[in-house]
């Protein structure tokens, strides 16, 4: 058994008092309180010192070394404590905890911040039962959707079995798994009301380098709403913002959403992901001296053909002309699941660099790669193949979309840190990539993406995007320059002339010899 497989992170009691006071400033006070996961019980000695004072504490833990702990706390005078062993994942909350008083619950505590698959890379037992309940498709499960907090479930079986019950939860946990708990009671039409998210510092109280907070809300009233103040600490009194929903989908701000809210739509154009090998050190090489160099330190003599210029997310806020030529990635294949023996023949000094690094290629754990050819890569198409691009860093908390042309008559990779678009032409991906810049689609951005994600930029942020709703909302003066000056870092040099206004078919059908009418003319 490894501890990492509880989440074991035991909340020091300075972090439970001011908790505890933050809820205590609502004025409410509850005769009863759950702790669903209370490890050594550091929560309840926290009520016990405090002026809550409730009639019944019930404790769930399932690790016998805490276990004596919680139960050697001592009850107040006309209050009972009950330390249940058991595990959360398998307990009925509703009939199974026996509550010998009634009156107002409080479910409070520290659920594990673990995920699923990290527990299972432990070979872990502490997990629910599987079952899709977010009921994602299959490609969202495979490319890694399926992942989920522990926490993120705990808090799913307590509003679902504590409905009748009227209760206030307030747990630590991630802000992205608050989030997530939001989207959940939104789509399954669970009643939820009064939520709040309160930030907290986790690496002072954890060493976690993870946004968290003191999330709460309560259950089973007749109004329900999936919205949350945000506070930017336990002590606040007014929140910073309120997140939500708009036609389902996720809003990080909405007072700012509903100031640009009307570009809201569906893009024009599917953006995709970059390409993903998850071998950096054998497929990504950096060229020093003329000669392609993997990070192993060893420089290769393998075919050109298979090695394609490369910019990665680190790489677009500094893109020049040294990044363009220095950094490439080896493609085996033109789309997924294509065969790759042909390398043998065509291409032997790369098949043979290939597989002297097999064992590398065989300990990838994503299920992308099982049962597909020999240095299988995934996120490659057609769309990989084009010239001429719009890309974007998905981890960047700040959005910035670059225009990108071939390198060296060569079309341009992105690595899976980005998301791409693939264009027809210079002009088509300056136009694009111009919009998107622009201060009116930068807001909108920044009114539903949750910028304290890992990844802040997802596809499902980048398809909200209608492009033709942002060519109706300004001129052809406002991206006129930041046009030019993507042309010119693709290396058209002689400039454009403009024809306004902007005509959103026009770009979309732009070929290499623009007609008569059309946007620009080179």
């Amino acid at each position: 058994m490894h501890i990492r497989e509880f989440g074991d992170f035991q909340t020091p009691i300075n972090l439970v008092e001011r908790v505890l006071r933050s809820l205590l400033r609502s004025g409410e006070r509850w005769a009863r309180v759950l702790e669903p996961t209370c490890g050594r019980g550091n929560f309840i000695q926290g009520i016990m010192s405090c002026n809550l004072l409730p009639k019944e504490i019930i404790g769930i833990e399932i690790q016998d070394r805490y276990l004596a702990e919680a139960r050697a706390i001592p009850p107040p005078p006309e209050s009972s404590i009950s330390i249940v062993k058991g595990n959360v994942f398998t307990i009925d909350l509703q009939r199974e905890l026996r509550w010998h008083r009634k009156g107002p619950l409080l479910v409070i505590g520290n659920p594990p911040w673990v995920t699923n698959s990290e527990i299972g890379a432990l070979e872990g037992t502490n997990l629910p039962q599987k079952s899709n309940f977010k009921g994602l498709r299959g490609i969202e499960a495979i490319t890694g959707q399926s992942n989920f907090d522990i926490a993120e479930y705990i808090w799913i079986k307590l509003i679902s079995e504590l409905t009748a019950e009227r209760a206030t939860i307030a747990l630590l946990c991630k802000t992205s798994v608050a989030r997530n708990v939001l989207q959940y009671a939104s789509n399954a039409g669970i009643d939820i009301s009064d939520a709040t998210i309160r930030l907290i510092d986790a690496k002072k109280w954890f060493g976690a380098s993870v946004s968290a907070c003191l999330f709460t809300l309560r259950t089973g009233h007749s109004s329900p709403s999936y919205q949350a103040e945000v506070f930017d600490s336990l002590e606040a009194t007014s929140p910073v913002k309120t997140i939500g929903f708009a036609n389902g989908l996720p809003v990080s701000d909405i007072d700012l959403y509903n100031k640009v809210s009307y570009i809201e739509g569906v893009s024009p154009f599917e953006w995709r992901q970059g390409i993903k090998h998850d071998a950096a050190s054998v497929m990504e090489l950096v060229r020093k001296e003329g000669r392609w160099r993997n990070s192993l330190g060893e420089e290769l003599y393998i075919e050109e053909e298979f090695i394609y210029p490369l910019v990665k997310g680190s790489d677009i806020r500094s893109y020049d002309e040294s990044t363009r030529w220095n950094r490439g990635v080896i493609v085996t294949q033109r789309e997924v699941g294509a065969d790759t023996m042909f390398l043998k023949k065509r291409a032997p000094r790369l098949w043979a660099y290939l597989s002297a690094h097999k064992q590398i290629f065989d300990s990838r754990k994503s299920s992308v790669y099982r049962n597909k050819p020999p240095f299988s890569i995934f996120g490659v198409g057609k769309y990989s193949f084009a010239d001429y691009k719009v890309v974007i860093s998905g981890l960047h908390k700040e959005p910035m979309f670059l225009a990108v042309g071939p390198v060296n008559g060569k079309p341009l990779f992105c690595d899976d840190t980005c998301y791409l678009l693939p264009c027809r032409t210079a002009v088509q991906s300056a136009t694009i990539a111009a919009l998107l810049n622009h201060p009116l689609c930068r807001r909108f951005i920044e009114s539903i993406a949750f910028k304290d994600n890992k990844r802040p930029i997802t596809k499902r942020v980048l398809m909200r995007i209608d492009l033709k709703k942002i060519v109706e909302s300004i001129s052809i003066s406002e991206v006129r320059e930041a046009i030019a000056n993507s042309l010119l870092i693709m290396g058209h040099r002689e400039g454009c002339t403009y024809t306004p206004p902007i005509d959103l078919t026009s770009v979309l059908e732009l070929d290499k010899r623009p007609a008569q009418g059309a946007l620009f003319d080179l």
